[in-house]
């Protein structure tokens, strides 16, 4: 862990209790002109996410699903790092890093109707933090617990702050009952800390197993931020997207239907917000899950 002495505004991977702290930086960072409009901007800065209907088109949707399937079969891919296998079987749950694999991603993930969106809510230039294709395939997709992507990109990537959202774009149907999307609204403007110190090359185990250790708001945190914001699905057909807040709180139930929920995850970061050392993680993580090629 690094000795360096700077700010650390949101500090967790604590001892003893965690102790929840507002938020000090804005959600939409500027109100300039984009492609979203200012009720579309001020409902994201109120909930900490945003549904875009029709992202892409039906024959998109066949495109970037048939690259989803050729990357899952892909022998030498899967033998490397980049790929994450279901908890309970050898079948593919994640691939990372998708735009070094596929130009087919990397035209999407790179494409203006995306990156537009992130200049107009960020206020700034781009990149790319982490991407990935999920799977979450039939009879058998496991779940993954609650928990604030910056938390951990905090704790084990050294993002200094929340400058950062994700954007999930259905490939599949999302339906209520084969382990959508779940959020809770409004928590992304409460920071909550985690307790316990974060195991060497702790993604290797967090990334695949059922039930997080590090990295999750206790069961009482959890239980007080439903109450307090309660519970949402993201649902909708393919093509559909949803793009939220880094802070927010968010987890997934295992799919045991025979219908798969496949998407494209991207996570834009500002140029202002580059990747230190890790605030709370004795390395950090690879490459393929956090960005540190970048450099303004």
């Amino acid at each position: 862990m690094s000795t360096t002495l700077r700010p650390d505004l949101y500090p967790t991977r604590v001892t003893g209790e965690a102790v929840p702290q507002p938020r000090v930086d804005p959600t939409v960072w500027g109100q300039g002109p984009g492609p979203l409009s200012g009720e579309q901007l001020a409902a994201y800065e109120s909930s900490g996410y945003l549904v875009l209907d029709n992202l892409l088109s039906a024959d998109e949707v066949e495109t970037y699903r048939a690259e989803l399937q050729r990357l899952g079969q892909d022998p030498v891919l899967r033998a490397s790092e980049r790929v994450v296998l279901e908890p309970d079987s050898d079948r593919v749950r994640s691939v990372f890093e998708v735009e070094k694999v596929s130009e087919v991603f990397a035209g999407l993930l790179f494409s203006s109707k995306l990156t537009d969106i992130a200049r107009q809510v960020l206020d700034s230039d781009v990149y790319i933090h982490q991407s990935r294709v999920n799977y979450k395939p039939g009879f058998g997709g496991a779940e993954f617990d609650w928990h604030s992507d910056f938390e951990t990109w905090h704790a084990e990537d050294g993002m200094p702050r929340p400058r950062a959202f994700s954007v999930s774009i259905a490939l599949s149907e999302n339906h209520p009952f084969n382990g959508p999307l779940l959020v809770m609204p409004g928590t992304h403007k409460t920071f909550i800390p985690s307790v316990g110190q974060t195991p060497p090359d702790f993604h290797k185990e967090s990334l695949r197993v059922h039930r997080i250790t590090v990295g999750s708001p206790g069961p009482e945190h959890l239980t007080r931020m439903a109450e307090r914001h309660g519970i949402e699905q993201i649902t909708g057909p393919a093509g559909s997207a949803v793009m939220f807040d880094s802070n927010l709180l968010h987890g997934s139930n295992g799919n045991i239907t025979p219908f798969p929920r496949s998407n494209i995850f991207i996570v834009y970061n500002s140029v202002e917000n580059t990747l230190e050392e890790p605030f709370a993680a004795p390395k950090p993580r690879p490459q393929h899950l956090g960005n540190r090629e970048f450099r303004r």
